[in-house]
């Protein structure tokens, strides 16, 4: 026989055998990566409104224009004074111009009426400075004393608006957070499984989200924000 065959032979199953007793680790190691388990974290945060609109509807009726602009003048300039000298930046005020309706242009309307004439106007504070617009709003009975109705009964078309935009600010410490309460429910999840927590493969911020706390406060804001962790299981 020749050597040489024989050898060749010999190496050939020998690396057959070698390779054959590697396999089912290299196997096992592979089914491994299909391990893994999805958590969630959640991270939520109260914050105060750092941004307000306070839209100061209020309306003035009479039976000639005349009338309805000098009333306008008039009830502008008090109001106008009474948020200045509650410490509101005269910049952070503007005056919106009257909205007319004739009741007798109507033909449709009742014209029962009192007044021919009818303004609504508008005075808008659009300001940062959310505590002395609240303060402001609970001391709106000084303008009724000078006969100046404020709101009325629709106030879905004007309603007062908190806003939050410190977003920016909060965001790294909610996400580390979130990715951290994660982390800990898959922990627990390796655990009771009898495994250990792998390397992450794949993970998602979420989206955040602004919400009122509550209808009787909605100066004060929910922040929550959402992480989805996959992470790899290991024996």
């Amino acid at each position: 026989m020749d050597k040489g065959k024989l050898f060749s032979g010999l190496a050939i199953m020998l690396g057959l055998i070698i390779m054959g007793s590697m396999l089912p680790k290299a196997v096992e190691k592979y089914r491994s990566y299909d391990r893994t388990v999805n958590v969630k974290g959640l991270c939520e945060k109260e914050v105060k409104a750092d941004r307000v609109i306070w839209p100061i509807v209020y309306r003035v009726m009479a039976n000639d224009i005349q009338s309805i602009y000098d009333q306008t003048d008039a009830n502008n300039a008090a109001i106008m004074g009474f948020l200045q000298e509650g410490g509101i930046n005269p910049s952070e005020i503007s005056v919106s111009v009257p909205q007319i309706s004739d009741k007798f242009a109507n033909e449709y309307g009742d014209n029962d009426r009192a007044f021919r004439y009818i303004a609504k106007n508008i005075i808008t504070v659009y300001t940062s400075d959310v505590d002395t617009v609240l303060a402001l709003m609970g001391k709106q009975s000084e303008l009724l004393k000078k006969g100046i109705v404020t709101g009325g009964a629709n106030q879905w078309e004007n309603p007062v608006e908190f806003k939050y935009e410190g977003l920016n600010d909060i965001k790294p410490q909610m996400i580390e957070e979130a990715t951290e309460n994660a982390r800990a429910a898959a922990k627990k999840f390796a655990k009771d499984s009898g495994s250990r927590l792998g390397k992450i493969k794949t993970a998602n911020q979420g989206t955040f989200t602004i919400e009122n706390r509550d209808s009787n406060t909605p100066y004060i804001k929910k922040v929550r924000v959402v992480t989805s962790v996959t992470y790899y299981l290991k024996n």
